[in-house]
């Protein structure tokens, strides 16, 4: 599968972006997705993703839960993130990233497909 992220850009302290991340290959309804996020010197962490579990749930790192909110739309095939009053801290570049059986919680090791990534400046 090939995902591409879009959506980035720059935006002020409580501002809000959607990122949008398409997929195309096989069947996009089958595989586990999240966002990921790396900003300067830092590694890469978690963001969100989709729980393993029936009805399924949304995960959500601690310092996004209540202000970003992940979803898909299975029939285009379109992973997103709305992110909702962004702080400086959200500045990093965000990638997508699936995995092909199901949820691969928040280590970015279990993903096995990764978008280009797309740039989040937030200013204040």
């Amino acid at each position: 599968v090939q995902l591409q992220a879009s959506g980035g850009g720059l935006v002020q302290v409580g501002g809000s972006l959607r990122l949008s991340c398409a997929a195309s290959g096989r069947t996009f309804s089958s595989y586990g997705m999240a966002w990921f996020r790396q900003a300067p010197g830092k590694e890469r962490e978690f963001v969100a993703g989709f729980g393993w579990a029936t009805p399924i749930t949304t995960v959500y790192a601690a310092s996004v839960k209540g202000r970003f909110t992940i979803s898909r739309d299975n029939a285009e095939n379109t992973l997103y993130l709305q992110m909702n009053s962004l702080k400086p801290e959200d500045t990093a570049v965000y990638y997508c990233a699936a995995r092909e059986h199901g949820y691969g919680g928040d280590f970015y090791g279990n993903y096995d497909y990764w978008g280009q990534g797309t740039l989040v400046t937030v200013s204040s």
